[in-house]
């Protein structure tokens, strides 16, 4: 039985890898996100927006909490999910952490085409993007770095890309004699 917890900051590559490495290692891959948004039938920002950040991060902590309980299973955390409440301890205590680091670069790069749809990044200039960026890794990291495992994720730009991270992943587990036990 395996769970598997990616987190990093939003940008990360937490779901392009997450789905990847289950594809590869045959799991079952949760996004919380998707699955907040499948559960209340509403996006993200719009549950930000009506329940504030605080109501938001006790509803992510609960599901946290829910899809935690899955067996064989890699979950893709929302930037914010570690940094709240008890929710970095309890992944700890539940299963296998990974954080996946980022440059600053990389994740400007990659949050500059998606920040509308990211509520804390929505109606950012790149400046104030990359501020945002830089303050909230500084803030956040002495979370991200209670993982377990911490693998660079700058590499995830092209299916080889991402192929090579997976294998690195599986590498970095000792995946093959993990799940052996």
């Amino acid at each position: 039985m395996v769970r598997l917890f990616l987190i990093g900051y939003s940008g990360a590559g937490k779901t392009t890898l997450g789905r990847a490495f289950a594809r590869s290692v045959g799991l079952d891959f949760i996004d919380l996100d998707w699955y907040i948004e499948q559960r209340f039938h509403s996006d993200i920002a719009t549950l930000f927006k009506q329940r504030g950040e605080d109501g938001f991060r006790r509803l992510e902590s609960n599901l946290l909490h829910e899809v935690g309980e899955f067996e064989n299973v890699i979950v893709s955390c929302g930037g914010g999910t570690p940094c709240y409440g008890d929710n970095m301890d309890y992944m700890l205590s539940a299963g296998i952490t990974v954080f996946l680091q980022a440059s600053e670069e990389a994740l400007f790069r990659r949050l500059k085409v998606a920040r509308d749809a990211r509520p804390l990044l929505q109606g950012k200039d790149d400046e104030a993007l990359r501020q945002t960026i830089r303050q909230a890794c500084e803030e956040r990291m002495k979370y991200y770095e209670r993982a377990a495992y911490t693998i660079t994720s700058d590499r995830l730009e092209n299916r080889q890309e991402i192929a090579g991270t997976v294998e690195e992943l599986k590498r970095m587990l000792d995946w093959d004699n993990l799940v052996a036990k």
